[in-house]
């Protein structure tokens, strides 16, 4: 495959050559096709910048609306009554849920993310139909995206008989990430909790990722009791933090320590860049930190919010927004983050971003997980969200005008 006059992060033109799934040669613009007297196919940047394709890692593809007729908001405030809202609606839908599913991975994927990480609740009410419905869409769309999928108790570990042996099921069945939330202000003991979601992941030999909405000093207690478990198990490099948007609107000293401990054990964070009033983690000292950070849509015009659009160009700039960034460099670092900074999440065999000028991905031997998209610069990129996309995923051609294109015959 060639990838010619093509902009790498907004650089000059040049042409990529790609095989067997990796970058394997950069040359300047209209010298490629000449070198690659083997190649089978043939992408016409005309220009447009590439970035490593986006990387979504929190997303909830089981609690979705997307396709289906928009709805008034009908929840009312709270993790505990936003999930009793979902659940009383998620099945109501004019056509087949697991059509729902897979039609949020497919427009994901048309502009331009390859790699995501799911969740699937797992709960008394849903038992394991959402994440059935999660795998289906996984293996329909695994020539265009890897998709890992996390058994997640949306509704607590503990307070519904049942729970514990059907994500044991999930675990058996396929999923790769056990989830755990709020362990003191939902199921309100969290080392119950949280002893459960660090057994289950030693038993199956799975990462973690904590989904923690709690504020100060709650939110602070239940991260040092997931640090404690990290360190005890030798989980180091295999643990998230998701949201924990409050751990930054504490004391600046009490922040500084939680980031050395996330950094000392390779414990990720994951942001759906929330409009939050308060302090939040500073993107640029949090990857300096050296702290894995990736960036998510969370729900996709749900039943828990009308927000959400499967564009994680468009999640980009709300990153860049909600962290009152101006300068060029922190905006392009956002959409590192979006792309090679989720990466390093889901595959901890990448190096991570080292410093918010950093900007990998695109040299030879990365893996050809592209995307092309259309602007100026990176950040004029980010605030206009063009549509001229073209999507590449192991070297090869899977979306373009987004569109996500048919599965190749073998």
């Amino acid at each position: 495959m060639l990838i010619t006059n093509v902009r790498p992060w907004g650089g000059d033109a040049v042409d990529l050559e790609v095989r067997e799934g990796r970058i394997a040669a950069v040359r300047p613009a209209g010298t490629a096709v000449e070198a690659a007297d083997s190649a089978v196919g043939e992408v016409n940047g005309r220009g447009r910048i590439a970035l490593p394709a986006f990387t979504d890692v929190h997303v909830h593809l089981d609690s979705t609306r997307i396709g289906l007729p928009f709805r008034e908001h009908t929840a009312s405030p709270g993790v505990w009554n936003m999930m009793c809202n979902d659940r009383e609606n998620w099945r109501d839908t004019p056509i087949p849920y697991t059509d729902v599913v897979a039609g949020t991975l497919e427009r994901m994927i048309a502009r331009g993310t390859t790699r995501v990480r799911s969740y699937a609740q797992v709960d008394a009410d849903c038992k394991l139909e959402r994440f059935e419905a999660v795998m289906a869409a996984k293996e329909r769309f695994a020539h265009a995206a890897d998709v890992e999928v996390m058994a997640f108790p949306q509704a607590g570990l503990l307070l519904e008989d049942g729970t514990i042996p059907l994500l044991e099921e999930a675990l058996r069945g396929g999923a790769t990430t056990i989830g755990g939330i709020d362990p003191c202000q939902l199921d309100r003991d969290p080392v119950r909790h949280l002893d459960i979601v660090f057994g289950l992941a030693e038993k199956y030999g799975v990462d973690v990722d904590i989904h923690l909405h709690e504020p100060g000093h709650m939110g602070i207690f239940s991260a040092e009791l997931v640090f404690e478990r990290t360190r005890s198990l030798g989980m180091e490099g295999r643990v998230s933090l998701s949201h924990a948007y409050d751990l930054a609107n504490v004391h600046p000293d009490m922040t500084a320590r939680l980031m050395e401990q996330m950094a000392e054990l390779d414990i990720a964070w994951a942001t759906v860049a929330p409009a939050s009033g308060g302090t939040q983690f500073d993107l640029g000292r949090m990857t300096e930190a050296g702290i894995r950070v990736g960036l998510g849509e969370d729900g996709q015009r749900d039943y828990w919010s009308p927000y959400g659009n499967c564009d994680m160009l468009d999640r980009t700039w709300q990153l860049a927004f909600t962290h009152r960034l101006r300068n060029d460099r922190l905006i392009e670092h956002c959409a590192a983050i979006a792309t090679i900074g989720g990466a390093s999440i889901m595959d901890r065999t990448l190096p991570r971003l080292t410093n918010p000028d950093d900007r990998p991905g695109l040299a030879p031997g990365d893996r050809a997980d592209i995307v092309l998209i259309d602007g100026e610069t990176i950040t004029s990129a980010v605030m206009d969200r063009g549509t001229d996309r073209t999507v590449l995923h192991d070297g090869q051609l899977v979306a373009d005008g987004l569109v996500v294109l048919p599965r190749l015959a073998a």
